[in-house]
């Protein structure tokens, strides 16, 4: 298992927790050589947890990330060595020769039986000739082409002419890239769509995330009130513009509806565009918090207003692990059957300012559909987003390929 991101502790985020949690699945069943990169803010404790799980753990210092050099010339300058090399700067950043020659040589010694990149960046190890040698697959926990694209449509990206002359380029990244591999993994049936369109020859699996039951238990009981709460990760651009469009567009109103509701912003490393929310009436900025669950239970309504992002999110389905009734977009509801023709809703959908305001209203006036999305959505996950779940189907693809 090849991964650029130390995948320990899994709280750290999306691509730590489902790089672990496969991880943790398969190492019960199977001998892992994992290769991984550790920065300065791993401890040597993170480090021994997961050597204890896996047969042998490789370890790469990564490299710190280069402040950008700013001014047209140089902007042009990586643009050009973007179109020159395809490889994009996010993955040239972290690439490492040692590593390469690490790979090469544990790779053709012929010591493995299958060979997995956990999220795409890690592709650039990668030979295109080891297909005839043994089965590779790479698990793309998120598009990147995906993600771009989802920013120009939703007119959320911040330079649109960069963005879409990028657009074009990451297209291109991914379709030579999926073409190395014998088998590929996404998240979602979106993105498998969106895969697909690539014309890969290469099998295309679903594997949803899942979620940690132990860190995220049903709560006991409904707090009733009228406390909103957002889970996320407060540098993340997605998640800051899902806050400042829910605090600023939609919030107000429903303060004007309940002057006594509430608003939590909980995460990590808020950037000043978060903070300044804070001077908001109602709404509280937490930082980082020692539980998030905590703060699940203890809300009458957990919003996911997210307007950009791709493929599965996690802060939607532990929400409904933890019975906290979720208000979201079609963004953050992507991969997810909550509503429609016989189908138990499990969700409540919102796209527009009135649009939340309806339903946020809805939920804090009738106990019984909070109560009933709250058993809906937790059985949702119980049934078909576990990691247990998730680890299955992912051994059927490696044994699969062994086959």
């Amino acid at each position: 298992m090849l991964s650029s991101t130390f995948p320990y502790p899994p709280t750290r985020g999306g691509t730590q927790v489902r790089t672990f949690n496969l991880l943790k699945y398969l190492s019960e069943r199977h001998d892992i050589t994992m290769m991984t990169q550790s920065s300065e803010d791993i401890s040597d404790e993170e480090v021994e947890v997961l050597r204890e799980l896996v047969e042998e753990l490789v370890v790469f210092s990564r490299p710190a990330k280069p402040e950008p050099e700013k001014g047209i010339l140089k902007t042009v300058q990586r643009f050009n060595k973007f179109v020159q090399e395809g490889t994009p700067p996010y993955v040239l950043e972290i690439f490492s020769d040692e590593i390469q020659q690490w790979v090469d040589e544990t790779v053709t010694s012929g010591q493995f039986e299958v060979v997995t990149c956990e999220h795409s960046e890690n592709e650039i190890y990668v030979r295109p000739e080891w297909q005839q040698q043994l089965p590779t697959i790479v698990n793309i926990h998120r598009s990147f082409y995906g993600t771009q694209r989802n920013l120009l449509e939703t007119g959320a990206s911040e330079n649109k002419v960069k963005d879409q002359l990028n657009l074009t380029l990451l297209r291109r990244y991914e379709e030579l890239y999926c073409s190395k591999f014998t088998n590929i993994v996404v998240t979602t049936p979106e993105e498998r769509r969106l895969i697909t369109s690539f014309e890969t020859p290469a099998p295309i699996a679903v594997i949803p995330n899942g979620v940690d039951f132990s860190l995220f238990p049903r709560r006991i009981s409904d707090p009733g009130g009228h406390k909103l709460v957002f889970i996320g990760a407060m540098d993340n651009l997605s998640d800051i513009d899902a806050v400042r469009f829910f605090s600023l567009e939609v919030f107000p109103e429903i303060q004007e509806r309940y002057p006594g509701a509430s608003l939590e912003l909980v995460g990590a490393r808020p950037t000043n565009e978060v903070l300044e929310l804070a001077e908001q009436p109602g709404i509280k900025v937490t930082g980082k918090v020692p539980s998030m669950v905590d703060y699940l239970h203890k809300a009458t309504v957990c919003v996911v207003p997210l307007r950009t992002g791709y493929g599965i999110k996690n802060k939607t389905l532990e929400a409904m692990a933890a019975g906290t009734p979720v208000v979201s977009s079609d963004c953050g509801l992507e991969g997810l059957t909550v509503d429609g023709a016989d189908v138990p809703i499990r969700a409540l959908r919102a796209n527009e300012p009135a649009e939340y305001v309806y339903a946020v209203s809805r939920l804090f006036e009738d106990r019984q559909l909070r109560k009933q999305l709250s058993e809906n959505g937790r059985k949702l996950v119980e049934d078909k987003y576990t990691w247990k779940r998730a680890g299955e189907l992912y051994e059927k693809v490696l044994l699969g390929m062994k086959d």
